[in-house]
């Protein structure tokens, strides 16, 4: 079941159901580099599973912390306190309704 959790809200998911497995592997193939490549998934700091994979995430993090703090810097009255947390996440669980919240590094940037 948890597959279909991630394959429905796809955005390129058909409204109709597939005729059969052949017809389905094409659509799973272009799929799954979506996924690792391009989807940036909420639960791992909207970062792509793939660079989260091979911890570039941390780099990417890094990054929009950076430019966060600078935007805040340079109009402060735009910003109504911290700027989000981009500390990588630590711990990532499968089933989000039953999940605990997600788990960040102690040395939060």
């Amino acid at each position: 079941e948890a597959p279909f959790c991630t394959l429905e809200p796809a955005p390129t998911f058909p409204s109709q159901p597939f005729l059969d497995g052949a017809s389905a592997s094409p659509w799973v193939a272009a799929f799954v580099p979506w996924y690792n490549y391009d989807h940036q998934h909420s639960a791992i700091s909207f970062v792509m599973p793939a660079p989260r994979h091979t911890r570039a995430n941390e780099a990417i993090l890094a990054q929009r912390h950076a430019v966060y703090t600078a935007a805040r810097d340079r109009t402060p009255n735009r910003w109504s306190g911290r700027t989000r947390d981009w500390s990588p996440i630590t711990t990532v669980r499968l089933n989000p309704e039953h999940r605990l919240p997600p788990t960040r590094r102690a040395n939060a940037m």
